[in-house]
C-alpha cells in the first residue's frame, strides 16, 4: 500500500505540473483549488508514511486515518443506529427517553405494551391490589436525624447524588441546585468541596467530605476543623456526608483530570494547577472504627447538630460490622449511611475498578440493612441508596428492599441534557455538563435546565406515589422485600425476602448468630479495621 501511495504522489505531482503547462489561464483557479486539496492529502500521506507510532497509518497512508475517525464516533454510531431501545449501557434508550420526557414535561406514556421481555431472567415487578389508595407525592419525605442530632432534616425520598464542581461545569451545578431549590429536595456537593455555585441559588445541600478534605483542608492536606465549622453552619447546608468510598472506584481516591483544573477550582480545592487532582485512597482524620465514630460526633458538634453520616461502597463485610460494633460500644451513631453500588459512577475511574471491584448496589443494601438490624441500630439510622435510579419503580423497589430514600447522579445529569457521550473524563463533554471548556459550558442554559431537574424529580416521585397507591400502600413503611418479585429462571419466580436472608432486630446479640454472618461478626472489632482472626 505504501508503494502505491508513493506512486500516486508522483503521478499527482506530475498532473499538477502538467495542468499548469497545458490548461489555459481560465482554468487556473479551479486547478489551484484541486492542487491545494491534493497538496494537503499528500502532506497527510507523507506524514503517515514516515511516522512510527501507528502501524495502520504507516502501512495505509491517508486511508488508515479512517479507522481512527470511525473509532472516535463509534459511541454515537452505536447509540443512534445500532443499539435497540433496551440493550444500551450504562442506560438504555428507554431509560434515557423517559428521563428526557419527564424533564421536559412531555408525554411519558408507553404505547402498544412493554418492550421488556417479562420472561427474561432478572425481570422484576411488584404486585397491585384490588383496593388501590391515593398517595400524596408531597408526603413522601423522610426525617433524617438520630438522638444526638439537634437539627434534623426532612428530606425528599429522591435527591441529587454526589457530583463535584470540577467534574461538572458551573452551569450544571447551578442548574441542579436551582432545580433542587424549586423542587424542595437535596443536592449533594460531591467531594470537590462547597463551591459558590452550590450556594448561589439556595438549594438544600448535603456537603460531602472526602479524603482530600476539599473546602476544609489545611495546607498539608489534613482536615481543618476551623474551616469546616465556618462553612458547615451555612443555612443551606442541611447534612454532612463523609465519603469512605464510592461505587465507581472503591478503594481509590477521586480523580479530577488536570484538564479540568481551572484557576477557580484550584482556589476552591486548594490544589495546584496543571496536575491531576487525585484524592488519597483513605482518610487521615481517622484510622479505626472507633476513631471514625468519634469523627462523626466531632462533625456533628462543629456543624451545630446537623445530621452527619457516611457513604461507602461495601467491600469487606467485617469492616462494616466493625463500624457497627464501634457504634454499639460508644452509643454514638451516624444519622444516615449512603450505600453506593459498584455499578455507580459519573466521572473518571480506572476500568478495572469500575468493572470488578466492590459489592453491587442491591447486595450492599441488603447486607448493610441486615447488619444494622442485627446490631439493633436500624431504627436510629436512615439508609440512602445511591445507584442507577431513573424511574418511580426504581424508587419503590429499593425502598422495599431496605432503603429509606434514594440519590441519583446520572439520571439527574441526563435530565439537564447529558446524552451519554461517555466523555466525562476528557473535558470535551458536548452538552456542557461534565466539562470546564467555556464555549461548551455556555451552551447549557441554567434557567431552562433547572426547570427540567425539578420536573424530572417531581414526576419520578409522582410515579412512585402512583405505584404505591396501586399496591394498596399509603405509607413507605409498608413496603417490604416480599413485595418485589424477580424472575430467577424462565419458570421460577421469587420475592426478595426469599432470595436474600433478612434477619431480625437484635439477632447478633442472640446466642445463635445467623450462619451467613458468623465469620464477619467474629472478624470484626471496634478497635481496628483489620480482621480479628487472621488466616
Amino acid at each position: 500500500m505504501r508503494k502505491f501511495f508513493f506512486i500516486g504522489v508522483v503521478v499527482a505531482l506530475a498532473i499538477i505540473g502538467l495542468g499548469y503547462l497545458v490548461l489555459p489561464p481560465l482554468y487556473h483557479p479551479f486547478h489551484s483549488t484541486l492542487s491545494a486539496v491534493l497538496g494537503i492529502l499528500i502532506a497527510i500521506g507523507l506524514n503517515d508514511a514516515f511516522q512510527t507510532k501507528h502501524t495502520i497509518r504507516r502501512n495505509f497512508p491517508i486511508l488508515g486515518n479512517m479507522r481512527y475517525i470511525l473509532e472516535e464516533v463509534r459511541p454515537e454510531i452505536n447509540q443512534y443506529f445500532i443499539e435497540s431501545n433496551t440493550n444500551g449501557a450504562p442506560f438504555n434508550r428507554l431509560q434515557r427517553s423517559l428521563i428526557y420526557q419527564r424533564a421536559k414535561s412531555e408525554t411519558s406514556t408507553l404505547p402498544f405494551g412493554t418492550q421488556l421481555d417479562v420472561y427474561q431472567i432478572g425481570y422484576e415487578w411488584v404486585g397491585h391490589s384490588l383496593l388501590p389508595v391515593h398517595v400524596d407525592p408531597t408526603s413522601l419525605r423522610v426525617t433524617v436525624g438520630s438522638k444526638d442530632c439537634s437539627q434534623p432534616y426532612s428530606a425528599s425520598i429522591f435527591n441529587i447524588s454526589a457530583m463535584s464542581y470540577g467534574s461538572l461545569s458551573k452551569n450544571a451545578v447551578l442548574a441542579l441546585n436551582g432545580g433542587a431549590k424549586d423542587g424542595n429536595f437535596a443536592h449533594n456537593t460531591g467531594e470537590g468541596g462547597l463551591s459558590p455555585y452550590h450556594l448561589e441559588l439556595g438549594g438544600d445541600i448535603i456537603w460531602q467530605i472526602g479524603t482530600g478534605y476539599f473546602g476544609c483542608r489545611n495546607a498539608d492536606g489534613t482536615f481543618s476543623a476551623e474551616m469546616f465549622a465556618e462553612k458547615a453552619k451555612h443555612k443551606n447546608v442541611k447534612m454532612i456526608e463523609i465519603k469512605l468510598s464510592q461505587g465507581a472506584k472503591p478503594g481509590h481516591g477521586g480523580i479530577l483530570p488536570a484538564k479540568k483544573v481551572t484557576p477557580e477550582i484550584s482556589q476552591i480545592r486548594n490544589v495546584p494547577m496543571g496536575q491531576d487532582v487525585i484524592s488519597p485512597p483513605r482518610h487521615s482524620a481517622f484510622s479505626t472504627p472507633l476513631e471514625l465514630i468519634q469523627f462523626i460526633q466531632q462533625l456533628r458538634t462543629l456543624s451545630g447538630g446537623k445530621p452527619v453520616g457516611f457513604k461507602l461502597c461495601l467491600g469487606k463485610l467485617y469492616e462494616f460490622m466493625a463500624i457497627c460494633k464501634a457504634m454499639v460500644q460508644t452509643g454514638i451513631v451516624p444519622d444516615f449511611i449512603t450505600v453506593d453500588g459498584a455499578e455507580g459512577g459519573t466521572g473518571a475511574a480506572p476500568l478495572e475498578f469500575s468493572n470488578n471491584l466492590g459489592v453491587p448496589g442491591v447486595e450492599g443494601l441488603v447486607l448493610i440493612h441486615n447488619c444494622l438490624k442485627g446490631f439493633g441500630l436500624r431504627d436510629q439510622i436512615k439508609i440512602i441508596y445511591s445507584g442507577k435510579v431513573t424511574t418511580g419503580f426504581d424508587v419503590i423497589n429499593k425502598i422495599a428492599v431496605g432503603a429509606d430514600m434514594l440519590n441519583s447522579a446520572r439520571g439527574m445529569m441526563i435530565s439537564i441534557g447529558c446524552i451519554q457521550a461517555l466523555r466525562c473524563n476528557t473535558n470535551d463533554c458536548p452538552t456542557g455538563v461534565a466539562t470546564q471548556e467555556p464555549h461548551l459550558v455556555a451552551g447549557l442554559h441554567i434557567g431552562d435546565k433547572r426547570i427540567r431537574v425539578t420536573s424530572f424529580h417531581q414526576k419520578t416521585v409522582e410515579s412512585a406515589a402512583e405505584l404505591m397507591g396501586a399496591m394498596g400502600f399509603d405509607r413507605l413503611e409498608l413496603l417490604k422485600p416480599r413485595h418485589v418479585y424477580r424472575r430467577i429462571s424462565p419458570s421460577h419466580v421469587m420475592n426478595y425476602e426469599e432470595i436474600y436472608e433478612y434477619i431480625k432486630m437484635g439477632d447478633f446479640f442472640k446466642e445463635e448468630l445467623p450462619e451467613s454472618y458468623k465469620k464477619a461478626f467474629f472478624n470484626a472489632t471496634a478497635e481496628s479495621f483489620e480482621p480479628a482472626i487472621k488466616v
